[in-house]
């Protein structure tokens, strides 16, 4: 769903870069009570390995294609306002790397794909774990819930913005219908990988999951062929909790983004999206313009004068991955040090309040 150049006249463009920016800015602050020691540098492979599914466009219907725009993904692992941050990062790096998306869409893009998906899917998250049993098995349902509407709902606020700056004269009725219709299907796409991937951390490493902190069900005992609660095991201590290093589980999500961006992406669908599908199909299209970096070396997420059309695009892919997560990790250290700094002048200052 990547709104490219033209779509949206400049007006709304820049209003949506303003409340794009806004939204970055309260995430930036929210981020600060999200990331820790553990969880900053997951962050930071939560962007790697969205950029690295983007790449796995999969057919939904005759002549289109469907990727994952990962809100509620990196909602439910990491937190709403780093999730906001992570799938920013892939924007950027996507429109100024590879060309795709606009330069002056970018806060369209971003208000879109990570900012609306964000706060549709974890609302909805969090609103199923209110009212479902507590275990994994319900976070991954509701992490499914969440991701499902999440598209859709990408899709109304492109609809929204086009009624408001549309730059081509076609009727906003025949935009939402085509719109919402396609992103549903994809958005069946999204939550499966959304709901795949949330169950394989949380079957290994729960205490990573954002959105499954606090979540302990109770160790069953089967006495006399009757289950019972087990006896309350002692509180591990926080020294303890926190030396659970998560090195391994960010070099298997590593890998695995290389490998699917490097490889599997050349298995992936080349069918248009559906923006693209219903922008060709209806005229939206109509006054798109060239991407200001239409000539990057990496544009179209391939290598510029590597002739092999499988090299071109895995060296393409490992690139956006390495980029990904260095920026990412980068930008999430930096969150996490300023948290560091605010706590320690607040526990410098407290006894002083005193």
């Amino acid at each position: 769903m990547h709104v490219p150049d033209g779509f949206i006249d400049a007006p709304v463009s820049v209003a949506a870069g303003v409340a794009a920016a806004a939204a970055v800015a309260v995430s930036l602050r929210g981020a600060r009570r999200e990331l820790d020691e553990r969880t900053a540098p997951l962050a930071g492979l939560v962007a790697a390995f969205i950029f690295a599914v983007q790449m796995l466009n999969f057919p939904v219907a005759a002549g289109t294609s469907g990727h994952l725009l990962g809100g509620a993904l990196a909602a439910i692992l990491v937190g709403p306002y780093t999730g906001v941050l992570c799938v920013s990062v892939v924007l950027l790096m996507q429109g100024i790397l590879f060309a795709d998306g606009g330069l002056t869409a970018l806060g369209v893009n971003i208000l879109n794909m990570a900012v609306v998906t964000v706060l549709v899917s974890y609302a909805v998250f969090r609103l199923l774990l209110r009212v479902l049993p507590a275990g994994r098995r319900s976070v991954t349902v509701a992490a499914f819930a969440g991701a499902l509407l999440s598209v859709p709902g990408a899709a109304v606020m492109f609809t929204l913005l086009y009624a408001l700056g549309g730059t081509t004269d076609v009727p906003i009725g025949k935009v939402f219908t085509a719109m919402a219709g396609v992103h549903v299907l994809i958005g069946i796409g999204e939550a499966l990988i959304t709901a795949a991937t949330v169950g394989a951390v949380i079957a290994v490493r729960p205490d990573l999951v954002h959105g499954a902190r606090g979540l302990a069900a109770p160790l069953k005992l089967r006495v006399g062929g009757v289950l019972v609660d087990a006896p309350a095991a002692a509180p591990v201590p926080a020294a303890a909790r926190s030396a659970r290093s998560p090195r391994r589980l960010w070099l298997t999500g590593l890998v695995t983004a290389l490998v699917l961006a490097g490889f599997v992406s050349f298995y992936a669908s080349s069918s248009p999206d559906g923006l693209e599908k219903v922008a060709a199909d209806k005229g939206i299209d109509a006054k798109a313009r060239q991407h200001a970096a239409a000539d990057s070396p990496l544009a179209d997420y391939s290598v510029k004068d590597v002739d092999d059309a499988r090299l071109s695009g895995g060296l393409a892919g490992v690139i956006g991955v390495g980029a990904t997560v260095a920026v990412g990790s980068g930008i999430f250290w930096a969150v996490r040090r300023r948290r560091a700094q605010d706590l320690t002048a607040s526990a410098t200052t407290a006894p002083s309040a005193g």
